[in-house]
């Protein structure tokens, strides 16, 4: 583990239950995890901040999964079938992920932010459809395959080469393409969110660019906060969720719009 001060471990734990939250209501907790590792590991290789944050992510995430598959409307094969492409996607991501730089992360994330801010704005009605819709009603072939090959390949392999938002893209995606409610998407991302942090972590770990150590403590604590998120997002619903996502989104864009402005 690198040598880093108990007051900035502190705020990394607080920034990893936070993330967790955040990821189990809307997705998208790499969005406040990955910045706070970068601000908090300075002098730490981009590589070794982007394989740290998937083993940390991947604790929280899998917590929520098992948290929504209790009570959530889930198709579990559909979500696996789509979960097994994106793993593949997100391992081939990582294997490029080495060549990255730290100073290209923040504009990178900026622009993807606003996009999602963009579609949520101008789509009022967007996930509201009902709870046990996507559930219930038999869905066409070709839904089921672009789910499969553009959802699970092209996310997972984003998640894989920069990671922040995967959660957020896979519950707008999943509930776009599928027609899903935005609890039931998210509930289904989790599942796929899995095998992608699962792919990229196991490209990362072979590279050797995982902080284990500092990795276990935060996971604890990404852990608590994603089953507390996802029981939360169950309880009070697609408006709830569908807030949240608005409220992260623009705060971390003038997070990082801060950020860059100094830089």
């Amino acid at each position: 583990m690198p040598d880093i001060t108990l007051t900035t471990l502190v705020l990394l734990c607080l920034a990893a239950a936070a993330a967790g939250w955040i990821d189990a209501v809307v997705g998208g907790g790499g969005l406040l995890l990955l910045p706070a590792l970068l601000l908090g590991l300075p002098n730490v290789p981009a590589a070794h901040v982007l394989g740290t944050n998937k083993a940390v992510a991947i604790v929280g995430t899998s917590g929520a999964a098992v948290t929504f598959l209790r009570k959530a409307p889930v198709r579990v094969g559909l979500a696996v079938r789509v979960g097994l492409m994106a793993l593949a996607g997100s391992m081939a991501g990582a294997f490029f992920a080495a060549g990255i730089s730290s100073e290209v992360l923040r504009p990178v994330i900026m622009v993807v932010l606003l996009g999602v801010a963009a579609f949520v704005l101008l789509r009022p009605s967007f996930g509201t459809a009902p709870a046990d819709d996507g559930a219930a009603r038999p869905m066409a072939r070709s839904r089921i395959v672009t789910a499969i090959v553009l959802v699970g390949g092209g996310i997972g392999f984003y998640d894989g080469l920069f990671g922040p938002g995967t959660g957020t893209f896979l519950v707008l995606a999943l509930s776009a393409v599928l027609h899903l409610d935005l609890v039931t998407a998210s509930a289904t991302a989790k599942i796929v969110n899995v095998c992608t942090n699962a792919g990229a972590l196991a490209m990362f770990a072979y590279q050797g660019t995982v902080l284990w150590q500092l990795a276990a403590v935060m996971a604890v604590f990404n852990l608590a906060g994603g089953m507390i998120g996802a029981r939360m997002a169950l309880s009070r619903g697609s408006g709830f969720v569908r807030a949240v996502l608005l409220t992260v989104v623009f705060s971390l864009v003038a997070k990082l719009g801060f950020d860059q402005w100094n830089a």
